[in-house]
């Protein structure tokens, strides 16, 4: 006798550690079988499988023996102290890093069910189930690309678990997470007139409204702009030599180091400016702002210009991004503005000359673009 004959329908196959699996199969459905044959545990599976009986649900863990500033081994707690022991944490910014262990520790601090004080840091990575992940995804549903990166960054302890064998497979995989809405929003025109018209020339509304908006500057680059990053470059373009006002900007996102084109309008926006202090945006009293009240005070400046919601600092980024593809910008170009990470391998090798020579002929296509109007 074979075990084809005293438990009709198994079959076998090896895992991707090649171990070896037992399964039950019929025309209709296919079911993974504990244990080895012949053991009272796999006689169980079969029997509820031939039956057409739901497994038992696994015991849940014991986590009350586990407190929480003890690392339990196989743990969620222990997955992302292994991470950060990658070559993709080590290399990463100082930002991202700093993103990447709020939204972690929010996870590991989350309660695995509300009331019972048990988190997520004591649990074993194999007791993550599917219904967790959307759960905890729907906890986050009024913000929506918190969520979303929240799962990203639970992804990065499963890929360890992954990487370690404690688990086979991706409890997260194909659960997809898209925002109800889109990114922020560009400003248009009359917007853009419009906020100008109450934040004249001179006020600090301008001056930020300006630089976001002609430099394309991520809040943490606006709120530490300062009067010394201005200088002037000479540069070839187009077969002639010309000096060019800018910035240059150390992006504190990525770490990148960019020349800015100055254009008329935002010369204007700045010298029209009170020098008061090393920083060129600052508050009232002098002090400088903290990238957190940068964008209450331009949420309060929007709404005193009588703007709809969603009309953001961001927003500005991405309508100079909207210029210049208007004005006819090349993908390079728009990137040496923006300093985004370039995804193409030739464009790796990119030097710095090349990015300012880039970002001045973009800015040139959008005070062209201006001027037409």
């Amino acid at each position: 006798m074979t075990i084809k004959d005293d438990y009709p329908g198994v079959s076998h196959y090896h895992d991707r550690h090649g171990r070896k699996r037992w399964r039950f199969r019929t025309a209709n459905r296919s079911r993974e079988l504990q244990g080895e044959p012949y053991e009272p545990e796999f006689d169980q599976s079969y029997s509820d499988a031939v039956a057409g009986r739901k497994p038992p649900p696994k015991p849940k863990p014991r986590l009350a023996a586990f407190p929480k500033d003890v690392v339990r081994p196989k743990s969620f707690a222990d997955a992302w102290d292994r991470y950060k022991k990658y070559d993709e944490w080590r290399t990463a910014s100082t930002a991202t890093r700093s993103k990447n262990e709020y939204l972690a520790e929010t996870f590991l601090e989350s309660e695995i069910e509300a009331g019972t004080k048990i988190y997520w840091r004591q649990a074993l990575v194999s007791d993550l189930r599917r219904t967790h992940v959307k759960k905890l995804l729907a906890k986050y549903g009024e913000t929506p690309h918190k969520a979303k990166h929240l799962l990203t960054a639970v992804r990065k302890m499963i890929i360890v678990a992954l990487d370690e064998e404690w688990i086979e497979h991706d409890p997260s995989a194909k659960i997809g997470w898209r925002p109800a809405y889109k990114g922020w929003s560009a400003w248009n025109p009359s917007q853009l007139q419009q906020f100008m018209e109450r934040w004249p020339a001179g006020t600090t509304p301008h001056v930020v409204f300006s630089i976001a908006l002609w430099l394309g500057n991520r809040r943490s680059d606006i709120a530490t702009l300062r009067w010394d990053q201005r200088c002037a470059r000479r540069l070839q373009i187009a077969g002639k030599i010309r000096i060019v006002r800018g910035f240059e900007i150390v992006q504190k996102k990525t770490g990148k180091v960019l020349f800015l084109p100055e254009p008329p309008m935002l010369t204007a926006a700045i010298d029209a400016t009170e020098r008061r202090g090393e920083r060129i945006v600052v508050t009232a009293y002098g002090l400088p702002f903290s990238e957190k009240s940068l964008t209450g005070r331009m949420s309060d400046w929007r709404q005193s210009a009588d703007l709809p919601k969603g009309l953001t600092l961001h927003g500005l980024r991405k309508t100079l991004g909207k210029l210049m593809a208007e004005g006819g910008t090349s993908t390079r170009q728009l990137m040496s503005v923006l300093g985004h990470e370039n995804m193409e391998h030739a464009e790796l090798y990119s030097r710095d000359a090349e990015q300012a020579v880039l970002a001045v002929e973009a800015m040139d296509k959008v005070i062209a673009l201006f001027d037409q109007k």
